[in-house]
């Protein structure tokens, strides 16, 4: 498939600014994201929320540099699906509540559908995993 380098490029980027800041996020008030895992019952709150501020960043990373891109986006892909079907269950919400919830399981099932796009296609052009396979 031939995705031109600034439109690949563009794309990644775009979907890793997500993750980057959500992660950085995640970091600077990871009390608080600790507590919020912690009320849907999750074990080890603490070590999960740094867990997913730290994969958040480094997949981030990862994915706006096209290193290891398809495994960025595959880690990337897997955390947003369990963290959608855990956090935005739109079903189990009172009905003032359920509309929100939905709109953010299908806005993070699209991003699932992105990574799992660049899983099947990589990096394309304008990326480090592009320059590693020219110089091998």
């Amino acid at each position: 498939m031939n995705v031109p380098a600034p439109v690949a490029a563009v794309a990644r980027i775009l979907i890793a600014v997500l993750f980057v800041m959500a992660g950085l996020n995640k970091f600077a008030g990871l009390e608080g994201t600790a507590g919020y895992i912690a009320s849907q019952g999750l074990p080890m709150p603490s070590l999960l929320a740094f867990g997913a501020a730290a994969l958040e960043v480094v997949g981030g990373l990862a994915l706006a540099l096209g290193w290891q891109a398809r495994i960025a986006a595959g880690a990337l892909a897997a955390f947003t699906l369990l963290a959608t079907l855990i956090f935005h269950a739109f079903w189990s919400f009172p009905p003032e509540q359920a509309y929100v919830q939905q709109l953010m399981f299908m806005k993070n099932l699209a991003i699932v559908g992105a990574l799992l796009f660049i899983v099947s296609v990589g990096a394309g052009p304008a990326s480090l995993d592009r320059r590693r396979l020219a110089a091998a």
